[in-house]
């Protein structure tokens, strides 16, 4: 009887709710997303792993529109990827993404990333991921700096302060 009594007495602890990386007015980027039948799995939602698929798709687009990447003279690899699930997504979903640069180091640079989907006018928010971006030296088979030019573009498009 006192386990019982003791167990009643417990405060029930309520789930963490998900934070979001800040509001979507914070990102200067956004771009649609198609979704293909072979994103599928079983259940019938986009497959968990298909989700960096569309996370490396967001920041190609990014990369192009914001930054015009010199990939000729340095590369970038991805040195980190992670990602929060919170609402599925279906075939007959309408998607977009947000990409920003929230974070510029030396060598390296952070992608956030937020799937949304339009669901009767209003973005629902899918999934919140990250990825950390390393420039890569492939003549030396090395991290690099960061090039000027492209540090100063991601500055400029992203308002950072420098």
């Amino acid at each position: 009887m006192f386990f019982k009594t003791f167990w009643r007495k417990k405060e029930k602890q309520q789930d963490k709710k998900s934070e979001i990386f800040g509001n979507l007015d914070s990102f200067k980027y956004k771009t649609n997303l198609e979704l293909r039948f072979a994103d599928l799995d079983v259940m019938g939602h986009v497959n968990n792993a298909i989700y960096f698929t569309y996370m490396e798709i967001g920041r190609t687009k990014y990369w192009q529109h914001a930054i015009n990447w010199d990939w000729q003279s340095t590369g970038v690899v991805i040195g980190q990827a992670s990602i929060d699930y919170i609402a599925p997504i279906f075939l007959e979903d309408k998607i977009s993404m947000y990409v920003r640069t929230s974070r510029i180091g030396n060598k390296s640079f952070d992608l956030e990333y937020l799937i949304v989907k339009t669901v009767n006018g209003k973005e629902i928010l899918c999934s919140k991921g990250k990825t950390v971006c390393v420039t890569f030296d492939y003549a030396t088979k090395s991290p690099t700096t960061i090039p000027e030019k492209e540090r100063s573009k991601m500055i400029e498009f992203e308002q950072l302060s420098s």
